[in-house]
């Protein structure tokens, strides 16, 4: 048995908030055995056209991730949510090798166990070349600042 990960379900708006922050938190890591640890060891994943399951193959699929989506930084939104499920919204900053750089956006739905493990993550995302000038997220690689402006600040 995994000790709880609060804020555990049901969730308020508050708690709600709380959760999509630690999970932005962790992503903005770049540490898939961190990430990882948020998840089920069953997990469930639909990121893209791809289909995970369990930690193994979640810390698999970010560490590839990050190899190929360099200097990440991500923003996440609170949707909406109930009881034991949140939707955000988001969008993150990369370049690959080659210097190109994108801004990713998409949206999330969440469904958690008691403990507050995520049990299933369905993920929808569209890439959107952009230029290094057009750069919305500058804080130094890890955390987002506190006080950093929000996806709706920023009209995202």
């Amino acid at each position: 048995m995994e000790p709880p990960r609060p804020p555990l379900p049901p969730f308020d708006a508050q708690t709600a908030v709380q959760k999509v922050r630690q999970a932005e938190d962790a992503w903005n890591s770049r540490d898939p055995q961190r990430v990882a640890l948020g998840y089920t060891v069953d997990s469930i994943w639909r990121n893209r056209s791809e289909f995970l399951s369990g930690r193994d193959a979640i810390i698999q699929f970010l560490t590839r991730k990050w190899i190929k989506e360099l200097d990440y930084r991500l923003i996440k939104e609170l949707w909406t949510f109930q009881a034991n499920r949140i939707a955000v919204r988001f969008a993150y900053e990369w370049h690959d090798d080659s210097g190109n750089w994108f801004r990713s956006y998409g949206n999330e739905n969440w469904e958690f166990d008691e403990n507050g493990l995520m049990r299933l993550r369905i993920a929808r995302i569209n890439d959107l070349p952009i230029m290094e000038s057009e750069r919305k997220y500058h804080w130094p690689l890890g955390r987002r600042p506190d006080g950093h402006p929000s996806l709706s600040d920023l009209s995202l």
